[in-house]
């Protein structure tokens, strides 16, 4: 078993580094288009960072610089952020190793997808992939749903794949993958409060 407080030590650990300059590509969400817009490329040093471009809990920020690139052949490179990345990498190893169903992995991410919604209808809060600290695993098969306070055939898909407990490659709370990396501290969206499913989500909340 993983401890659930792997993160926290982590980041007693030496060698966080801090590099001068940070870039990254961002959007916003529209919640009245429903679609993402002002795609926009930010070059600025990190003394200019603000608070909520930076993870509270992992220091790890929405800078390119601060993520860390995974291979698992034959999945797609993706990226999360470099506390994470060397834990989240032997776990999933093992995962494959074992013949769990993973096909794709999306990881790193930037974008105001979170909180408080402007006179505009966009989001106003950076997403848990936007600082590397959440993954998504086949979303082909595992939509996010809103309209969504139990799961049912009446929920309204609207990311990703439809979830069928019974397929393959969909994710449920007694899956290894599931148990896996709740015991590495990333809860899984599936299980999350209110009015939202994300069935291919896991961060440190679930959100």
């Amino acid at each position: 078993m993983f401890c659930r407080c792997w993160l926290a030590l982590l980041l007693w650990s030496p060698g966080a580094h801090a590099e001068q300059i940070c870039t990254y590509q961002t959007f916003s969400w529209d919640t009245n288009a429903r679609q993402s817009v002002g795609h926009t490329r930010i070059v600025k040093p990190y003394a200019e960072l603000s608070a909520d471009e930076v993870d509270s809990f992992t220091g790890c920020s929405v800078c390119e610089q601060d993520q860390r690139s995974i291979s698992l052949p034959p999945l797609e490179t993706f990226k999360v952020c470099r506390v994470i990345a060397s834990r989240l990498k032997n776990v999933l190893q093992q995962l494959l190793r074992q013949g769990e169903p993973i096909e794709k992995i999306i990881g790193y991410r930037v974008g105001k997808t979170r909180g408080d919604v402007d006179a505009n209808g966009l989001r106003t809060r950076f997403s848990n992939h936007s600082f590397g600290i959440a993954i998504d695993i086949n979303p082909d098969s595992n939509g996010l749903y809103d309209d969504c306070l139990v799961f049912s055939q009446n929920c309204r898909l609207i990311r990703g794949g439809r979830w069928n407990p019974a397929g393959p490659y969909s994710l449920r709370a007694d899956s290894s993958i599931v148990i896996a990396m709740e015991n590495m501290g990333l809860k899984w969206g599936g299980d999350i409060a209110g009015k939202q499913k994300d069935f291919m989500h896991f961060s440190p909340s679930g959100y």
